[in-house]
């Protein structure tokens, strides 16, 4: 068998203000953590976890614990989060056998680790995609990687780099070697480099499979969206007699919908959650654990995050709230424009284009609105803001 080192360390500051009070690694899409559904995909084809750790590794390890799916799992702290081969090179006193490489935020197919498992030796995952000029590009001679060349203007294929490996024991003394970057960071693919100027074989593996990069917040709701896709009904949880469930809906034990809620799948209603009366819940969206939506609430293709209660009045659409918010009556998001324009959110400063006509706002922890509070699409509200009775909030609220 072989290890899984998954680098759960950074603080991904694009996805703020979610990530704001936790690591991105542990942010839910269909229901579990980004960081649960990577060590799922491996759990066929290992038989021990090293998860590096950084920003709020606490939480990490607080939430995952000591072992999954029967495997011990060993956590090693990346104090500075200085590149992902300075992430690889903290789990080498842990690792003498051949290892994977998995960052723990992405969404992928278990099939692709299974590819990588059948490969012998070190091994990369790439993927053919319409414009490579964005990504780390691979070169080929046959399936053996000859070149890694980053965002190239005139790239020698069409095949990415996933950022996902397969290595042998030796590959950590390329790791080691690594020079810092003009990015400020020591970077896997110039080991890689490393490894094959000396000698050594990587050999491509191409996945034609699903694979989301989950960096920014749309981006977490599309994962969400892919995740629940296929959902199978299953209502363990209590339905009262007059509330409608329609499609695939998924009621956890714990969870409660009230008379008059209308449920449309695919939507998943978690332990503890408690929905109605008189609400509406529809699209590719969540109920986290413990979450209120009351009466006359429609929530709409969106993520509401542990502890969250929408009591009354209130439309949430396309967003993504944290934990712990509170929305007072009358919260209302608007996730269109009116130009017909997709949406566009500031990240890190800079206004990104969403390339989604509709998107709500993104809430960190903590959060409490007036009522009748009117959100912006778009708006990204830090965590602990609070607004005043019926404020119209256009900009963002947080620091950057």
């Amino acid at each position: 068998m072989t290890v899984a080192v998954v680098v759960a360390a950074g603080q991904g500051t694009r996805m703020r203000p979610l990530t704001e009070r936790r690591p991105k690694p542990l942010l839910p899409a269909g229901g579990r953590s980004l960081l649960e559904r990577v060590l799922d995909a491996c759990a066929d084809h290992v038989d021990r976890y090293v998860v590096v750790v950084g920003y709020e590794g606490e939480q990490v390890r607080e939430q995952v614990g000591d072992e999954y799916a029967d495997s011990p799992i060993e956590y090693v702290t990346q104090d500075e989060q200085l590149g992902t081969a300075h992430a690889v090179e903290q789990a080498r006193e842990y690792v003498d056998e051949r290892f994977f490489v998995l960052n723990g935020d992405v969404v992928i197919d278990p099939e692709l680790v299974a590819d990588l498992a059948r490969t012998e030796g070190s091994a990369m995952a790439v993927k053919p995609v319409a414009d490579p000029r964005n990504y780390g590009v691979v070169a080929l001679d046959g399936r053996r990687v000859t070149d890694v060349v980053e965002k190239p203007a005139d790239p020698p294929t069409d095949l990415a780099n996933l950022g996902i490996y397969a290595f042998e024991p030796s590959a950590f003394d390329h790791v080691e070697a690594t020079e810092m970057s003009e990015r400020g960071e020591y970077e896997i693919t110039e080991s890689i480099q490393r490894y094959i100027d000396a000698g050594g074989d990587v050999t491509a593996v191409e996945y034609e499979g699903t694979w989301l990069d989950v960096g920014r917040p749309w981006e977490l709701l599309e994962a969400n969206e892919y995740l629940l896709d296929g959902l199978e009904r299953d209502v363990r949880g209590t339905v009262e007699p007059r509330a409608t469930l329609e499609g695939a809906v998924v009621v956890e034990e714990g969870a409660r919908v009230r008379n008059g809620a209308y449920i449309e799948g695919p939507v998943v209603i978690q332990s503890g959650a408690d929905v109605g009366p008189n609400a509406y819940v529809r699209g590719a969206s969540v109920i986290g654990p413990d979450v209120r939506v009351g009466n006359a609430v429609e929530v709409k293709n969106s993520i509401l995050m542990a502890d969250t209660a929408c009591g009354h009045l209130s439309y949430v659409g396309d967003s993504v709230l944290g934990r712990d918010v509170n929305f007072g009556a009358g919260t209302t998001v608007a996730n269109l424009r009116h130009d017909d324009e997709c949406v566009r959110v500031r990240v890190k400063g800079e206004a990104v284009d969403t390339g989604r006509r509709k998107f709500g706002v993104v809430v960190g922890d903590g959060t409490k609105t007036g009522i009748d509070t009117s959100l912006n699409a778009g708006v990204k509200l830090g965590a602990g803001t609070r607004t005043t009775p019926n404020e119209t909030v256009t900009r963002d609220r947080m620091e950057e």
